[in-house]
């Protein structure tokens, strides 16, 4: 394992090439009462740039043993169980174009929206990567705009384009799926230093290819859609709001807010909700000693947010949510105090306590009128110590003990963490 990378400059035409490559490797040790949980993740990536056009790869192959991030499984840990067994891939890469103030391409990869420090509202990033084309501008200081049109995989088979086949193995039944798409936006304004608002809006599509309406990157999405699909069922539109100010010294706060779907006349009607998440918090670090820092937030989703009827245009790819791990109908509490003794060595305690209330997308209630946590259906309660620490260059080892009591609907949640357990995780990661 190791890296290796070059420069070339003057080269004709005045053009730089720079290239590095690696191999690497994670392997952790999870134990508590279950017994052993194995996983380990290794591959290769290589990235570089000729003048203005960037390019990246990175191949991943996983084995976990049992499976501790199925869709269904309320859990920050990065999905991606394709084929539904203990080992599968993950190829992330892509191509760039940059300039003095912006880059755009097209790229396999996950995205993050929001303020956070345990897990984002807007986008979680949890899911598994997908085909998109991205676009960054940041023409001035005080101004930033991204945008990003996606693939996804809806995992819906379209019976008018599947088909048979016959073959030497025998007659088999093609599926296909039916397509799915994602466009977004959001727009960052900075009007004083260290004080950051943004603002964008996003839409799921199943259209049978790309609508070019969405790939305008600038435009109000569920406007457009009210005109594409006038009289029969819109597509699935968002809305987010993310606030950032550091104007205090020594001290982050932040509140960011997903809005799936927003009526005036409920905000004083007391048996109807929005279908909105926030969080807020704050972070304040180095008071009163250097390197320290204590973290407070806390997330509060209505019921049916990150939800949709129409099976195809769900806030989902592969099955996974996009948006925050809990999903809807839930609230979270979370507390850290990270101090960092050294420059390579963080330390951490922290204590969360998340609960989820009743699914109604399968009780079959109305769409308005759910009351949220009516009854708390799942309930993770966590206490833990972490530790990491790199070594040398790109090598790291870091230690986890994690006591926790999950409670509730044992299908969001795996067998191996399910009720009292005292977790012990610890490994060695390089190169990722």
């Amino acid at each position: 394992m190791g890296q290796n990378g070059r420069t070339l400059k003057n080269f004709p035409g005045s053009w730089v090439y720079q290239t590095t490559s690696s191999l690497a490797v994670t392997r952790p040790i999870l134990s508590n009462s279950s017994g052993k949980a194995t996983y380990f993740r290794n591959g290769a990536e290589i990235r570089g740039y000729i003048k203005n056009l960037g390019f990246y790869a990175s191949l991943r192959d996983n084995h976990e043993e049992p499976l501790l991030g199925q869709p269904e499984y309320l859990t920050k840990r990065e999905g991606g169980h394709i084929k539904g067994s203990t080992d599968w891939s993950e190829m992330q890469g892509g191509i760039t174009w940059s300039w003095k103030w912006g880059n755009i391409g097209l790229v396999k990869d996950r995205q993050q929206w929001g303020n956070n420090y345990n897990g984002a509202n807007i986008f979680g990033g949890n899911n598994p990567t997908f085909v998109q084309l991205k676009l960054n501008l940041k023409p001035a200081k005080w101004f930033e705009f991204n945008y990003f049109n996606g693939w996804l995989n809806s995992m819906v088979v379209d019976s008018s384009e599947s088909y048979w086949v016959t073959n030497s193995y025998g007659d088999d039944y093609r599926e296909v799926y039916h397509k799915k798409f994602i466009a977004a936006n959001i727009f960052t304004i900075t009007p004083v230093k260290h004080l950051n608002i943004s603002a964008g809006n996003s839409i799921v599509y199943d259209n049978d290819h790309i609508n070019p309406a969405y790939l305008i990157p600038f435009l109000f999405y569920k406007s457009v859609d009210h005109s594409q699909t006038s009289g029969i069922d819109n597509m699935n539109s968002q809305m987010f709001i993310d606030i950032s100010s550091r104007n205090i010294k020594n001290l982050h706060l932040y509140v960011s807010l997903f809005i799936d779907e927003l009526s005036i006349s409920r905000f004083t009607d007391d048996d109807e909700w929005n279908f909105v998440s926030w969080k807020t918090g704050f972070r304040l670090s180095n008071t009163p000693v250097q390197n320290l820092s204590f973290t407070t937030e806390f997330t509060y989703s209505y019921p049916l947010t990150y939800q949709h009827y129409v099976p195809t245009v769900t806030f989902q790819t592969q099955y996974y949510n996009l948006g925050h791990y809990l999903r809807d109908n839930s609230r979270e509490w979370y507390f850290a105090l990270d101090y960092k003794p050294i420059r390579t060595l963080n330390i951490g305690l922290y204590f969360a306590d998340a609960i989820r209330g009743p699914d109604y997308t399968e009780l079959g209630t109305d769409r308005v009128g759910n009351p949220p946590l009516a009854s708390i259906e799942w309930h993770n309660t966590a206490l833990g110590l972490r530790a990491s620490y790199q070594v040398i260059n790109d090598l790291y080892t870091w230690f986890q003990f994690c006591s926790s009591n999950i409670t509730g609907d044992e299908r969001w949640s795996p067998e191996y963490f399910f009720g009292k357990k005292n977790t012990l995780n610890m490994g060695v990661t390089f190169g990722f």
